[in-house]
């Protein structure tokens, strides 16, 4: 049989550690696999034993899962002694599917037939948790979308507190430095993925992207109710709902775990689990990336710590990058979406000579691509009829209106990139509404006591 199996997992209070366990058989093949979460600086109290700290940890437990079962891919997951609810169930099912929906497309897999079986509960009732007020977390990557959310909900909170997730003995310097800047404490999770699917290409095991937003998540809900927290607050902005490809009518999206979707099934799989005394909820969701860089272009302290650009996350530390790449599509966006409210010479000075829109057709030591700058963010404002990149960047009207506003700048009057740009937008009659770019769009779950803006009240 080929399967992919929830073992079980335990929590381990003397040492703050949530063990959890999978194993994969693939014909006469068996794999075991082994993740854990540590929890450094959370009291070994009664606080580990309460029934909301169970309900957080089986949450993690069950979404930390896809990365082992990618291993393989298989037709079938078996949820061992795992009772789920029917809608917990549907909720787990549409994390695998539409969160492995970039790792089937690109590995040219077929998973919509995926099936899931184990206990079923009939009905589960919450565990009742009794959460601290005006205590938020807020999950930390040091860019501009988190560094916004915690200017905008620190003013509305008295105890807020960021969340890192790294590994043990290993953190990101651009994480840590934009996060000294805020001054809120940090509390922390450790996580340890096994080895094994560090080594997927030496052991023969299917590679790709993840929902890792999603295991990020379940991290944070964990820290925040063992820490008596009330809200785990995202920085997941209205296009990360956006599809990067749509494929046979069917929409999928590099950024799944950071859409509206994820995000309200996750709020009831937490409401009907762990009890309505934590919110889970992005403070950014009714708003653009445009709004956003709006906001951050205020937000000059941080403008020589904060770090967008994946190079600085290599899980090799002798590999990351202390500066900007400045040729990656991130870099390219960043740039992009900034370019309408800060001056050419600021971007230059925080991209460190190399800002993608000054240097358009240039490589610089470490990028081994051929692509260019000029290429990508040709794609970025979809003029080379292609689908977006496989990266966390704004939807194509967020870029296109970017590129007009910061053709418009006197400052940017020679820059030759922007206004061919613009000019081929004009020509095919694309002339984005900025107005309403720059106001809250769609659907959110933001509560009252957190509102950002008197148009979400």
């Amino acid at each position: 049989m080929t399967a992919f199996r929830y073992l079980g997992y335990r929590l381990v209070p003397r040492e703050r550690r949530l063990v959890c366990d999978y194993g994969v058989e693939d014909g006469s093949d068996t794999w075991r696999f082994r993740e854990e979460f540590r929890f450094p600086g959370h009291s070994v109290a009664a606080s580990w034993a309460t029934p909301e700290v169970a309900a957080a940890a089986r949450l993690v437990f069950l979404l930390a899962g896809v990365s082992y079962y990618k291993t393989k891919a298989p037709p079938l997951i078996d949820l061992g002694e795992t009772a789920l609810t029917d809608a917990e169930r549907e909720f787990l099912r549409s994390y695998y599917l539409d969160g492995l929906g970039e790792f089937a497309y690109r590995n040219a897999l077929d998973l919509s037939g995926l099936r899931i079986t184990g206990p079923v509960q009939p009905r589960r009732a919450a565990a009742g948790y009794d959460a601290v007020p005006g205590r938020p977390l807020i999950p930390f990557g040091g860019g501009v979308d988190s560094i916004t959310t915690v200017e905008l909900i620190t003013g509305r909170a008295e105890d807020a507190a960021l969340f890192v997730v790294n590994r043990p003995e290993d953190r990101f310097e651009a994480i840590e430095r934009p996060a000294g800047i805020t001054g809120l404490p940090v509390v922390r999770a450790e996580r340890i993925i096994d080895d094994q699917v560090l080594r997927s290409a030496a052991l023969g095991f299917r590679n790709g992207h993840v929902p890792v937003t999603g295991i990020l998540s379940a991290a944070a809900v964990m820290a925040a109710v063992l820490d008596r927290r009330d809200a785990v607050v995202m920085s997941n902005e209205w296009s990360s709902s956006v599809g990067t490809i749509v494929v046979d009518g069917r929409s999928i999206n590099h950024q799944y775990s950071k859409s509206l979707e994820f995000e309200a099934g996750l709020r009831e799989f937490v409401r009907g689990s762990i009890g309505g005394g934590l919110e889970y909820f992005s403070a950014l969701r009714p708003f653009t990336e445009l709004w956003i860089a709006q906001r951050f272009a205020g937000l000059t302290r941080y403008f020589d710590t904060f770090r967008s650009c994946n190079r600085a996350f290599h899980i090799d530390p002798a590999k990351r990058f202390s500066q900007w790449c400045g040729a990656c599509d991130k870099c390219c966006f960043i740039d992009l979406i900034l370019a309408p409210f800060l001056d050419p010479s600021t971007l230059d000075r925080i991209f460190g000579g190399r800002e993608p829109l000054m240097h358009p057709g240039a490589h610089f030591p470490g990028d081994t691509s051929r692509v260019t700058n000029a290429e990508r963010i040709d794609v970025l404002v979809g003029l080379s009829g292609g689908s977006k990149p496989w990266e966390c960047v704004g939807d194509v009207t967020e870029c296109q209106a970017a590129a007009l506003l910061s053709a418009a700048r006197p400052d940017r009057a020679g820059n030759r990139t922007l206004h061919e740009l613009a000019a081929q937008l004009r020509l095919r009659g694309i002339e984005p509404a900025v107005d309403a770019l720059l106001r809250p769009l769609g659907k959110h779950f933001i509560p009252r006591r957190y509102a950002i803006d008197a148009l979400l009240v």
